[in-house]
């Protein structure tokens, strides 16, 4: 492609509303345009680079079987309606009327779709299993959309559905796209890890994210460097702590704190560490339980994991925090002074509380709290549960080494839905003895517009972005000093793009008439992976100059020679 014939619109700054690296390299690149809070157009080089990576993602899922559909973006309320999620997905359901006032939703997901399809469709155990996916728009509204592609409200999305006539070969048809996602991702040139996750709002049983390693992720991965052991945080067990729980040595003692709301504020009045006291959470109950507040007691150093408390029986789903009446009520005292000591509700402790002794606690009197708190003598033994985040030296769950955390961007998201949506709209099928079976399902999502941010976040420096060259706009960067000028320059230029077009090789021919420090600026911003420079000082030398988009020098190739040398880099 010659740039006469293309369309670059770069800027030398980005806009003052572009928070990360991805979203400001993408604008100044002239990759997307915004139209709207989380809306962007796709401008000729960004949507280079999101075929491409469609491109891999299409190729690799045909090559493991799967079928490719396109259904409608715009879909009816019924549906949703039939499935519970209606009212369950809340406000991020873009919903809408037609003239006839009938509702409809914008698709953030399609798993309602392709079961309406398929129970239609698909009658019989000999015409199972079935995988079809699609590449499609899909729009969710986000509460604050930020980061650009890579927390849009519109957005580009690979989802497959797979449908099985029993568990085993859900699991079989899982492990394929476990193995299939590895591939894509090793073709788009992405460091990356799968790590074992939470369904969240999708549902079913078990699933894994997949994760580009990049210090901006929004998300913290714990995995273990001595095995394969990787998990999202919000999933990853934090295992008890070794060792039995030593006796009481110490007496309950009530001490006035006064104004010490907080755990660094009691550690720090008295003068001991924050592992030595413990805090007290506030959720609400069920409805089964008729709402009554459940106290949550942690370790002080320790995070409360949301995911995991909602996932207690008897706990309100979503998680809900108790109010600050609910609390005064059922305590007699407000938040920053709660203890279980003399509380007769519901009291479950995580791991590494249910090992500690002489600790301190609120009193559940304002600004006083209990030392010398012990399990048993002055609070029942109560329920033990894993509650809190992992961190950074915790024992691995395999077993083998301890935990370290990095972050990650999600990119990509596999579950094994199991019959949660086919049970809700009805997808049966007659099984070999001729009875009707509710079918198992499987779910795969890959964020491919996310992917390029996500890719960026990986891959720049300060003059721009580093593409891996499976997804780059272009792969070579032809850049001629004085293309209108210098009939010589022309004439190497114009021969070089011929030779890599006869190649295969997706070329780019910089023929603009700007300044040459303009021309490599661009070019450097823009990420193209190699670059040839020609000038006409180096051509009476009969060379060229060739750079790696990485390589921190260029370097000199005779005239006749830099076709065979890129062409060489690029297929090795």
């Amino acid at each position: 492609m010659r740039a006469s014939q293309f369309f670059l619109s770069t800027l030398k700054e980005a806009p003052s509303d572009a928070e990360i690296v991805s979203h400001k390299l993408m604008l100044r690149a002239g990759l997307i345009k915004r139209l709207a809070g989380g809306i962007y157009t796709w401008m000729p080089l960004g949507l280079r680079a999101l075929r491409k990576v469609e491109a891999i993602v299409r190729e690799e899922m045909n090559r493991a079987g799967a079928i490719e559909v396109l259904m409608p973006a715009v879909q009816p309320a019924e549906l949703w309606q039939e499935s519970g999620r209606w009212d369950f997905y809340g406000p991020e359901l873009l919903r809408i009327k037609d003239r006839h006032e009938r509702d409809f939703v914008i698709g953030p997901t399609h798993e309602e779709v392709i079961t309406d399809v398929v129970r239609r469709e698909l009658k019989s155990y000999r015409q199972l299993p079935k995988h079809f996916y699609q590449i499609q728009t899909k729009f969710r509204d986000e509460i604050r959309p930020r980061f650009g592609v890579m927390r849009g409200r519109e957005f580009t999305m690979k989802d497959g559905y797979s449908f099985h006539s029993s568990f085993e070969d859900l699991q079989r048809e899982y492990r394929n796209m476990y193995d299939t996602y590895h591939r894509i991702f090793n073709r788009l040139g992405l460091k990356f890890r799968a790590v074992a996750a939470d369904t969240g709002s999708i549902g079913g049983t078990g699933s894994h994210e997949f994760h580009v390693i990049a210090e901006t992720g929004e998300d913290d991965i714990a995995y273990c460097p001595a095995s394969d052991y990787a998990a999202n945080v919000e999933l990853a067990e934090a295992v008890a702590p070794a060792g039995a729980r030593l006796a009481a040595s110490a007496a309950l003692a009530k001490v006035s704190t006064p104004g010490v709301k907080t755990i660094d504020a009691l550690a720090d009045f008295l003068k001991i560490p924050a592992e030595r006291t413990v805090k007290a959470i506030v959720v609400e109950g069920d409805d089964a339980s008729g709402g009554k507040p459940v106290l949550l007691l942690l370790r002080g150093d320790h995070e409360l994991n949301e995911i995991k408390a909602q996932k207690l029986a008897g706990i309100r789903n979503p998680l809900t925090f108790a109010t600050p009446a609910d609390i005064l009520t059922a305590f007699g005292a407000n938040g920053g002074s709660l203890g279980p000591v003399g509380f007769g509700g519901r009291v479950v402790m995580d791991r590494s509380v249910a090992t500690m002794s002489d600790f301190v606690t609120g009193a559940n009197d304002d600004d006083y709290h209990f030392t010398g708190v012990n399990i048993g003598r002055d609070f029942p033994e109560g329920e033990i549960a894993d509650l809190r985040n992992v961190v950074a030296g915790d024992p691995s769950p395999d077993g083998k080494g301890s935990l370290d955390i990095c972050r990650g961007i999600e990119v990509g998201h596999i579950f094994q839905l199991r019959t949660k949506y086919a049970d809700a709209l009805n997808c049966k099928f007659l099984n070999e003895q001729g009875k009707e079976q509710i079918m198992e399902m499987g779910c795969y999502g890959i964020g491919v517009s996310r992917i390029l941010g996500a890719a960026i976040e990986q891959n720049y420096d300060a003059r721009g972005i580093i593409w891996p060259q499976a997804i780059a706009p272009f792969e070579v960067a032809i850049v001629p000093m004085g293309y209108a000028k210098s009939e010589a320059v022309r004439a190497a230029a114009d021969q070089l793009y011929a030779e890599l077009a006869a190649a295969g090789i997706d070329a780019f021919l910089d023929d603009r008439d700007e300044r040459p420090g303009s021309l490599l600026a661009d070019n450097e911003l823009i990420g193209t992976p190699h670059r040839v420079v020609i000038g006409e000082r180096g051509l009476k030398d009969g060379v060229v100059e060739y750079q790696g988009r990485r390589d921190e020098a260029a370097t000199r190739l005779a005239v006749a020679e830099v076709a065979a040398t890129v062409i060489g880099k690029l297929k090795g």
